[in-house]
């Protein structure tokens, strides 16, 4: 019935119910928080990523807040789909972080991962492609301690056969699940990478300013080669005129073959645009003499030049060649590459 005024009566109308927010599951004194997020799937396609395996990350973001470090850009967009959404929780500070502190401070955890690759491995199963773990955030970073995240997806793992895995991780933390990464050895095809760029303590520390030191690393690499484990050095990102030295180079594969490394493999740093963002101005901040330059070359490229890429790639196979780290897929993609120029530095720009 039309009221008093003339306005006719709406049909029953209420307000839709408020966005879902990320659940906040905890807080670190200095600003970090951890957010629960609900994954549409437990691992990425070749065909999503554009690279040759499939891919899991349990966590979006790394407390290691290597100043490099390209996933920051993952973790961007990550946070872009969950705004389209309505799904970020009532956080003022959020607003006004770049972000790549956002990827260092917003850490989003995927609680239920495990009970969804189950379900995927179950249907689909990944026929003769690689997982790869870890491959934009690192699975053994400190939350890894409270949440248990990466070992319940190891857990799922270890019940299954015939599948190749592989783990890259820069945290001593690994060792921590050697009771599974044993029995999944055994009933898989595994390969753990362990991420160094330097042997130099003082320079990881101003590179990767929460990371663990590189004794420590080297220390739970020897511990996956005493179990059998196949495992060896990553040695990522390679940053230019800092860590591409031959002295610098030859300490990571001496201290590779002490620890019993199965192989070494590297590649040149790569910076996307928010890894852009935060990497040069940390450079200006810690080595204000190659700032210039990299400004210069990074400012509208992510990689390299091609012929650094090449001489870099050819200075790391004689160092291979001199170890002995000859693993055919080690090699691959190699035999066109020149060797490394006599000079110490490599043709940056």
């Amino acid at each position: 019935m039309a009221d008093p005024a003339g306005q006719l009566p709406l049909v029953d109308f209420e307000p839709p119910p408020p966005a879902r927010t990320l659940e906040v599951l905890d807080e670190r004194s200095r600003g970090t928080r951890f957010l629960s997020i609900a994954p549409r799937a437990a691992i990425n396609s070749p065909k999503t990523t554009g690279m040759g395996f499939w891919s899991l990350n349990p966590y979006v973001g790394c407390e290691f807040a290597c100043s490099y470090c390209y996933a920051r850009d993952t973790h961007r967009h990550a946070f872009e789909r969950a705004r389209r959404a309505g799904a970020l929780p009532a956080d003022p500070a959020l607003g006004e972080m770049e972000p790549w502190q956002a990827f260092e401070r917003r850490i989003l955890v995927k609680r239920d991962i495990a009970s969804l690759l189950a379900r995927t491995l179950d249907r689909h199963g990944l026929g003769d492609a690689t997982l790869v773990i870890g491959t934009a955030t690192d699975p053994y970073q400190p939350a890894e301690r409270q949440f248990g995240i990466t070992r319940s997806v190891l857990e799922v793992l270890g019940r299954r056969r015939g599948l190749r895995i592989g783990i890259t991780t820069k945290s001593p933390l690994v060792v921590r699940d050697l009771d599974l990464l044993v029995v999944i050895a055994k009933r898989h095809a595994l390969s753990i990478n362990v991420s160094l760029a330097t042997t130099d303590a003082v320079l990881a520390r101003r590179l990767e300013p929460r990371s663990p030191a590189p004794h420590a690393r080297l220390r739970a690499l020897a511990r996956l080669r005493a179990e059998g484990i196949d495992a060896g050095l990553l040695v990522a990102p390679i940053v230019p005129l800092l860590t591409d030295g031959s002295a610098a180079l030859r300490a990571l594969f001496v201290a590779a073959s002490a620890a019993g490394a199965r192989f070494v493999v590297g590649h040149a740093l790569r910076l996307g645009p928010a890894a852009r963002n935060r990497f040069l101005p940390h450079l200006e901040q810690e080595f204000p003499e190659l700032a210039e330059r990299y400004r210069a070359h990074f400012g509208a490229n992510r990689s390299a030049t091609k012929a650094y890429r090449h001489a870099l790639s050819g200075r790391l196979r004689r160092l291979r060649e001199e170890f002995g780290f000859t693993r055919d897929d080690d090699m691959k993609g190699l035999s066109d590459v020149p060797p490394s120029p006599p000079a110490e530095q490599l043709p940056l720009f």
